[in-house]
């Protein structure tokens, strides 16, 4: 398609050009702007790109996964590296004579926004309706002559603290390398071919449909759902010599001696109830053909530099030393380093262990901008039939995957999930006054009212929802909400999310019902509020009544919607009545039988003993009624035997729920035992992680599927094994576990209350802590015996070293 001389910088060139760390900061500080969290979330003009000034520091090779065989594309969910700029993702693999990537789009969903109820009540859940996240595209790269049998020295790496992936080989004695990376600023995705020592490159460039387009149109193709969502594709190939034309089948390249490839595409959804989510005066093939154009005028080392800066203005915002592994650890590839941890026997591997934390903060970035909050699997997708429509599940998947921003020091991050719920609120409140009482369901509100919102299990991006009513749901999101709040104190913020938090208070205030219960304490009868018939997810009976995740919600919900209207001076007799509600609601005892923390309003267990779901521990986690530190011993004697009775196996996310319920607990080797379980190499179907890191699902015994909550929770716990934190308290080291205490620090660590964290220690014990203050102003440290009350003004810090 073009051919300048000026585009013969090399991705290679701009990696070895090195400066000081701090001006490279300083200097590209614009970059790390991005747009508005109240923006919406759509495939857009952007504002105009800003370029960083000077070169590239290098990034820590502790934090690289490198492999020596390359990703077949029969396995590419497992092996193929994942790269994302928060709205375009691709899974990238294949040898180097054909490169394959994988190519989704957020927004890209079928499905309608119509809701059809099944004969239960329940919406429909299936892809005609509910719809399903879909690929975009498949990119394909084939180069005459350097199959595998051809090549020597391979290597195939993600570098995540650059946000680079480079595949390196040497044919005919020449050094050939292949770099591919998902720029946020330009919104396109980059693959740059160059050699060392004369060698050429010729072959082709395929854009292929995955939706039945037929026949693309060489370099590019648009189409429509059958929703009428509309969508688009473009590829433009620039090349530093040699020759590049087009034809139906896609580009071609001869005698090249580097290559650029540049890949755009999108949709028109538009996060808007009033437009029904699509912009219909947007064309996506046109912005496509426009961003890739312009990304095709500037110079390869110019779109790594403003890449670079622009992720790493995010990534650098947190170190992780865990302590020191041995070379030999070091010398294995990733996958070998895996299987080898998981020996009976084998040593420790620290650094092994905080590139997967940090590889969580990389999926957080690649997937989580200014588009739509992560799904299921995010931006990674194999096929177009994903498990359980890669949706938003609301009953742990979805609270899971945003546990971790604040905490990782990227609560940037966090805004899509704030800008998904604020874009279907209005869709969810419609819908539950128009179905939810539905005499069909099971679930619908015995007093015959309804007020408020609420949502199904999963949502898609139209409003829907699909499977059954979570009632609860609406109060876990709004946790989510809140508890971003109480990281990064911000009044207007607050003041955005209040509808929300009022709206589901509303719904509970139409929904709880009154019974006569026997208090425990006095024996006499008194009347308490109680959820209707409800579901503990996800087991049990399906109509039990005062369930305690119910209870636990609404609690949390009620406490939090009366602390914003006080900070924010609004509705002052509203709080008040909820308040009341709050005080006359029913709380869970401990069983007289199991000894547990009850999950129903009986002393007896109703469902499964070691289910995956901790669903009466969500006030203990991630809520915080029930606290180790101050609730009444025998509450957390029964938090502690019901953890015991769910076990330490299963699901990933189930494990991370776990391992962060032991944090709190203060154990450790629990806490630690459970990361482990999460790191075993996933063969032959099983759950733990695969060779490129994703976490692997275990279906049956033939197959297995990438759910992405447990590369977020399983991070999160590893934080809160460092630090816990509510407001008023930041605990330190609270479940520091044997393998990391020789030595190690971490930086940026997000503490509810509005601070920013930095810690080191050495021999177990807590050698440094800074505190930087983003808006909190008093709180108290602790760690162990030791305590200390800090007043702080926000943007100052204070250092300390315990004594």
């Amino acid at each position: 398609m073009m051919s300048s001389e000026d585009q013969q910088t090399t991705l290679g060139e701009a990696h070895s050009d090195l400066m000081d760390r701090r001006r490279f900061l300083k200097l590209t500080g614009a970059v790390a702007a991005v747009l508005p969290w109240l923006g919406l979330p759509r495939f857009a003009e952007g504002s105009p790109v800003e370029r960083p000034l000077g070169a590239i520091p290098a990034a820590t090779a502790r934090h690289t996964l490198w492999y020596t065989t390359p990703a077949p594309e029969s396995n590419v969910l497992r092996e193929g590296l994942p790269i994302g700029n928060g709205r375009l993702g691709a899974l990238v693999g294949g040898d180097p004579a054909s490169t394959f990537l994988y190519l989704t789009d957020a927004t890209m969903w079928l499905g309608k926004r119509e809701v059809v109820l099944g004969d239960d009540g329940q919406p429909d859940y299936s892809t005609e309706h509910f719809g399903s996240l879909a690929m975009l595209a498949k990119l394909y790269l084939s180069v005459e002559g350097h199959e595998s049998a051809h090549i020597t020295d391979y290597r195939r790496e993600l570098n995540l603290g650059q946000g680079t992936l480079r595949v390196s080989y040497r044919k005919d004695g020449i050094a050939y390398t292949c770099d591919v990376f998902a720029s946020h600023p330009d919104d396109v995705i980059v693959v740059h071919l160059t050699q060392a020592g004369g060698g050429l490159f010729s072959g082709s460039v395929a854009l292929h449909g995955t939706h039945g387009e037929n026949p693309p149109a060489g370099s590019h193709f648009d189409g429509v759902l059958e929703n009428g969502l509309r969508y688009a594709a473009n590829v433009v190939a620039v090349a530093a010599s040699g020759t590049v034309t087009e034809d139906a089948k896609g580009l071609h390249f001869a005698n090249c001696s580097a290559l650029t490839v540049l890949f755009c595409g999108g949709t028109n959804y538009a996060p808007d109830l009033a437009s029904n989510y699509m912009d219909a005066s947007l064309d996506p093939l046109a912005l496509s053909i426009k961003k890739t154009k312009a990304a095709a005028t500037q110079t390869p080392a110019t779109l790594l530099h403003t890449h670079v800066a622009d992720y790493r203005s995010l990534f650098d915002t947190m170190r992780v030393d865990l302590g020191a592994s041995t070379d030999a650890q070091r010398d294995m590839d990733t996958w070998t380093r895996l299987q080898a941890r998981a020996a009976a026997g084998s040593p420790a591997d620290p650094e092994l262990e905080a590139s997967y934390l940090q590889f969580g903060r990389y999926l957080t970035i690649a997937g989580s901008r200014d588009s739509l909050p992560t799904g299921l699997q995010g931006l990674w997708m194999s096929d177009n039939a994903p498990p359980w429509m890669a949706d938003y599940h609301n009953d742990i998947n979805i609270q899971m995957n945003y546990w971790l921003p604040d905490r990782a020091g990227l609560p940037s991050c966090f805004d899509a999930f704030t800008r998904y719920c604020l874009s279907q609120v209005e869709a969810w409140t419609n819908l539950t006054h128009e179905y939810f009482n539905d005499p069909r369901n099971a679930y619908r509100n015995s007093t015959g009212k309804i007020a408020g919102w609420t949502v199904c299990i999963s949502t898609n991006i139209y409003g829907g929802g699909g499977w059954r009513w979570h009632p609860a749901g609406n109060a876990w999101l709004c946790n989510n909400l809140w508890q971003h709040y109480q990281y990064n104190p911000d009044r207007t913020y607050l003041a955005r999310i209040y509808p929300l938090l009022k709206g589901a208070c509303e719904f509970w205030e139409s929904r709880l019902i009154s019974v006569s219960v026997k208090d425990p304490a006095t024996g006499l009868a008194r009347d308490v509020l109680i959820d209707d018939a409800d579901w503990s997810p996800e087991h049990g009976p399906t109509d039990a009544k005062g369930n305690t995740y119910s209870q636990e919600w609404v609690w949390d919900l009620f406490e939090n919607y009366r602390q914003a209207s006080s900070l924010l001076g609004k509705d002052p007799g509203y709080a008040t009545s909820i308040a009341q509600l709050q005080a006359r609601l029913y709380l869970p005892q401990v069983s007289s039988k199991t000894g547990w923390l009850e999950e129903w309003m009986t002393p007896d267990n109703l469902g499964e003993t070691t289910h995956r779901h901790l669903s009466p521990l969500v006030g203990f986690f991630p809520g915080d009624r029930l606290r180790a530190d101050s609730s009444p011993p025998g509450q957390i004697e029964g938090v502690t035997r019901l953890l015991e009775a769910r076990g330490t196996g299963g699901y990933g996310w189930a494990c991370a729920w776990r391992a962060i319920c032991w944090a709190r607990l203060g154990d450790a080797d629990k806490a630690y035992g459970l990361l482990l379980t999460n790191l075993l190499p996933s063969k032959n179907h099983s759950n733990g992680t695969a060779q490129n890191f994703f976490d692997m699902y275990n279906m049956d015994a033939d197959t297995d599927a990438f759910q992405i909550d447990a590369n977020f929770g399983t991070p999160t716990a590893m934080l809160e094994m460092l630090l816990s934190s509510r407001p008023g308290l930041i605990e330190l080291l609270p479940a520091l576990p044997k393998a990391w205490a020789a030595s190690g620090s971490v930086t940026g660590i997000g503490a509810r209350g509005g601070f920013h964290v930095d810690l080191s220690w050495r021999k177990g014990k807590l050698t440094s802590v800074t505190v930087r203050s983003v808006g909190g102003g008093e709180t108290r440290l602790k760690w162990g015996a030791w305590t200390k009350a800090i007043a702080l003004r926000p943007g100052t810090s204070v250092t300390i070293t315990p004594s």
